[in-house]
């Protein structure tokens, strides 16, 4: 638990710490360009023609009543184009912020030569781009160390509005049965997305910030399959696997020859008008 004053409060420093793994140590992927590289190229081999997650369309919604109509926008970090489909269709002019050329690569091939989509090979921080009316990033910020200055330049490049999005907790519940119940150390999250509306809100900006409630499910052909992918955020290191059994029972069902696995989590929508003082 946080305590004392927000003021009194380092959220950048909180952010910075929470990308640390539990040894302490900065995960090799968030500071190694070509790793990073090799997971979005390993990403996009895997992708079906224009594929998307499903919870990404009610995200999208939601978003989209910040838009103003006939507005420019900067996407920041595109991925495999969750929002970016749905943009390109709801904006007069979309750019594209990406550090990975195969992320890029793998979004032009949907898009005509004379489209007005724009695409910036470069990490956010290091981009040299104009203002747009508006500026947006769901689920991007990730390796962005130092996001006061991040943030402050989505601030100062947006026009009319400043978007981010953020899919956060609950963790799973079967985890928090083996945390309780039997004891074991799990991998809670360590960042989230009421950092990010204290670092906006220590610069001078009072962000709107909308909670959406989704559904995330989870299918497997098999139980051994279920049970290894969901014993993963389990960090002591011996557990018994009647325990991650146990605790998956009542939140498992079948579903057309599938095992099935649901449960709620939710996505954070911040906004804000650009603040001309920061």
């Amino acid at each position: 638990m946080i305590k004392g004053p927000p003021l009194q409060i380092d959220f950048e420093k909180l952010w910075k710490e929470g990308m640390l793994d539990w040894h302490g140590k900065m995960p090799e992927r968030m500071v190694d360009d070509e790793l990073e590289e090799a997971f979005w190229a390993q990403s996009m081999k895997k992708k079906i023609d224009k594929e998307t997650d499903d919870y990404a369309k009610e995200i999208y919604e939601k978003v989209k009543e910040h838009i103003p109509q006939h507005s420019s926008c900067i996407e920041i970090g595109p991925g495999w184009g969750n929002y970016t489909f749905p943009l390109s269709e709801d904006v007069k002019r979309l750019t594209l912020v990406d550090g990975s050329e195969c992320v890029l690569a793998y979004l032009k091939q949907y898009f005509d030569s004379d489209a007005s989509v724009q695409f910036v090979h470069s990490k956010w921080e290091e981009a040299q781009i104009e203002q747009h009316d508006v500026v947006i990033g769901v689920n991007c910020f990730y390796r962005m160390y130092e996001m006061n200055a991040a943030l402050k330049k989505m601030n100062r490049l947006a026009k009319k509005r400043a978007i981010i999005g953020l899919t956060t907790g609950p963790i799973q519940p079967h985890y928090v049965i083996l945390d309780e119940r039997f004891g074991y150390d799990i991998k809670y999250p360590r960042r989230d997305y009421m950092m990010i509306v204290n670092m906006l809100y220590q610069l001078g900006i009072y962000a709107d910030c909308e909670l959406l409630k989704l559904e995330r499910i989870y299918r497997y052909e098999t139980l051994e399959q279920l049970y290894e992918a969901q014993s993963k955020k389990i960090l002591s290191p011996e557990f018994d696997m009647a325990h991650v059994k146990a605790s998956l029972k009542h939140f498992i069902v079948m579903e057309d020859g599938q095992y099935v696995y649901r449960h709620p989590f939710y996505a954070a929508i911040i906004s804000w008008d650009p603040v001309k003082s920061i």
